[in-house]
């Protein structure tokens, strides 16, 4: 293969690859946003008590641990939270503690991971998508004391 030849195909090659990247990249950052926006929706679901949008954001096998200081770990299925949801229970907070830091660690295919920061507690989150949609499929929180 002569050198013009060689350097055409390497050109090619460069051109593709990086394309390929910079779609992967697009797709990923296009994914990250929906697992925020997931886990937004999630908060102020619980928050507002709109059991409708927790149903929404969560995946059928959905499941969380509760971890807080010397008190055995508590254990919530998605049924409970909805219904914890509809009956309120995040409702009481005051608007200046009904605050959120979402933080998307990290991501790969179907699947990733977020952390959840309020005034009163830490969730770390795995997500799955789900027929083209984000789902939280497992939490554990820890509550601060």
């Amino acid at each position: 293969m002569n050198r013009l030849a060689l350097a055409f195909s390497l050109s090619l090659f460069l051109f593709f690859n990086l394309s390929t990247n910079a779609q992967d990249n697009e797709t990923s950052g296009d994914d990250a946003s929906a697992v925020r926006t997931t886990v937004t929706n999630y908060i102020e679901a619980y928050y507002t008590g709109n059991a409708a949008l927790m149903e929404r954001t969560i995946h059928p096998h959905y499941h969380k641990h509760k971890i807080h200081g010397n008190i055995a770990i508590r254990e919530q299925t998605g049924a409970q939270l909805v219904q914890a949801a509809r009956s309120g229970e995040g409702t009481h907070l005051t608007e200046a503690a009904r605050t959120e830091q979402v933080t998307v660690l990290d991501m790969a295919g179907n699947i990733a991971s977020a952390k959840l920061v309020t005034p009163g507690w830490t969730d770390y989150m795995t997500l799955s998508k789900l027929n083209g949609e984000w789902k939280i499929l497992s939490v554990v929180q820890r509550i601060d004391d």
